[in-house]
């Protein structure tokens, strides 16, 4: 507070003794849960250029935009990370956007989905056409949920996938910004009967089920896990490494599954072979 004192000689001694006392306890003082706002100021005004306080700032939705905005630049991976992680926050905020596009901390898929929640331009309605069908068999409500979402900006498209209906989701899930695909599966309101949905469709993108499958609260769902392992659209990689979840009736049907890759066909059968063997010599 002295730091602020109209009297100058007093506000340079508070400052020149606070950036005399260790950085760890600004950012213990950070991470409580509601920092007063003159250490929120201090912090943004002499602190800021610290990775640290950045990061510890960043985490108050109440921190003044300025200070949030010089702080996106100076965030560390796992601070971008988490960050990417609140598209909520990110969708309703484009300077604290523009501001985090010059992080050297952003992976080129970040980069592309801040460009995309850039994005003023909507998309052609032929984009949305095919997804809206299978979301709403109603003829009139599909036509006026694709009427809506062809004049959709990026970051309109990306709350209502976080605050939306089940229709508006499922028609979301398959548009063809990722940001806004990532933001259906980020959605509170989404259920395990969507997501077990999403796991067994082949017009989705490879990128979705990837998440779906390296989401380990989805993952949680047996239904979900066997969905994506016989989903032939899902990357192998993903489905590998569920493979050893699968319990033995859906291996077995695994084994003579010609819709999904060769490779995962032939490992499901050595592991079929193995878990005989193993019970065998029991």
């Amino acid at each position: 507070m002295l730091a602020e004192d109209n009297e100058e000689s007093i506000r340079e001694q508070a400052i020149n003794a606070l950036l005399a006392q260790p950085l760890g306890s600004f950012v213990t003082a950070l991470r409580q849960s509601a920092p007063l706002p003159q250490l929120l100021r201090f912090c943004g005004n002499h602190l800021v250029e610290k990775q640290e306080i950045a990061t510890a700032m960043m985490l108050h939705d109440h921190c003044p935009m300025p200070f949030l905005i010089a702080a996106a630049k100076r965030l560390p991976t796992s601070a971008v990370q988490e960050l990417m992680g609140n598209l909520d926050r990110l969708s309703t905020a484009p300077s604290l956007v523009a501001s985090l596009l010059h992080s050297a901390s952003l992976t080129a898929d970040q980069q592309q989905q801040l460009v995309e929640l850039m994005r003023e331009t909507p998309e052609d309605i032929s984009a949305f056409a095919e997804a809206a069908a299978d979301a709403e068999p109603d003829l009139a409500k599909r036509v006026t949920l694709l009427q809506s979402l062809s004049h959709m900006r990026v970051v309109e498209r990306v709350q209502l996938a976080l605050k939306g209906n089940r229709e508006e989701r499922m028609a979301l899930i398959r548009d063809p910004c990722k940001v806004v695909q990532r933001a259906v599966l980020q959605s509170s309101r989404l259920t395990d009967r969507e997501v077990e949905t999403f796991a067994s469709m082949a017009s989705l993108t490879d990128e979705v089920l990837r998440l779906i499958g390296t989401d380990r609260n989805f993952r949680r769902n047996y239904t979900v896990v066997r969905n994506l392992i016989t989903n032939p659209k899902t990357p192998l990689d993903v489905s590998l490494h569920l493979l050893p979840s699968i319990n033995p009736q859906d291996l077995k049907n695994l084994c003579g599954n010609r819709n999904i890759p060769e490779t995962l066909r032939n490992t499901a059968t050595r592991l079929q072979r193995q878990r005989t063997q193993a019970r065998g010599s029991e």
